[in-house]
């Protein structure tokens, strides 16, 4: 093989994209939920969310440059009952006339072992911002990645569930569960 003939396919393989790297730019809301669980009086009780938009730059081969932001609509809240729903955008709890929107924005990207990522960022929930880890797992499926994470969400700490929901009738940890769903590009 000719030195000139060498160096032509050397050149071409400095252009192509390194194995298995794959950008997640777009997020699809419509696939992706929200949920969460808590104990109220001994019970497990489930809701969701049902609107939310959100901002995602995530490369596998790029972790410093990560980026996803998260908007939840607090009226959107589904903790299946019509008095539970109506409780809960109340002031003692998400006070939603005031505060509409809780916000995820991450700080950080961090890997944790095969296609397991943790999240640094700041969680806003009724004027209060705290920071937070979320352990996030992308399964790669197809032409999509979806991201499953959870966060324990500690109630006291963001002023939820104030007055006569302060004992302990429901929970004070709060289990946050996500379901991100984006194409690959």
């Amino acid at each position: 093989m000719s030195i000139r003939l060498l160096l032509a396919a050397a050149s071409c393989l400095t252009f192509i994209p390194a194995a298995g790297a794959v950008e997640y730019t777009r997020v699809n809301t419509t696939a992706s939920q929200i949920s969460f669980t808590y104990s109220q009086m001994g019970s497990q009780m489930y809701g969701t969310f049902g609107k939310f938009d959100a901002t995602l730059d995530f490369d596998t081969n790029n972790l410093a440059s990560a980026r996803t932001t998260l908007h939840i609509d607090l009226t959107s809240i589904d903790a299946g009952s019509e008095d539970a729903n109506t409780e809960l955008v109340k002031p003692a709890w998400f006070d939603t006339g005031q505060y509409p929107v809780a916000v995820f924005q991450s700080t950080r990207f961090s890997p944790a072992g095969a296609n397991r990522y943790l999240v640094d960022g700041h969680l806003t929930l009724k004027g209060i911002t705290r920071a937070v880890q979320v352990p996030v797992q992308l399964k790669p499926d197809s032409s999509i990645g979806i991201f499953d994470g959870e966060l324990v969400l500690k109630r006291d700490e963001f002023g939820l569930g104030a007055g006569e929901w302060a004992d302990t009738v429901v929970s004070k940890d709060i289990d946050i569960k996500f379901k991100v769903v984006a194409p690959a590009q």
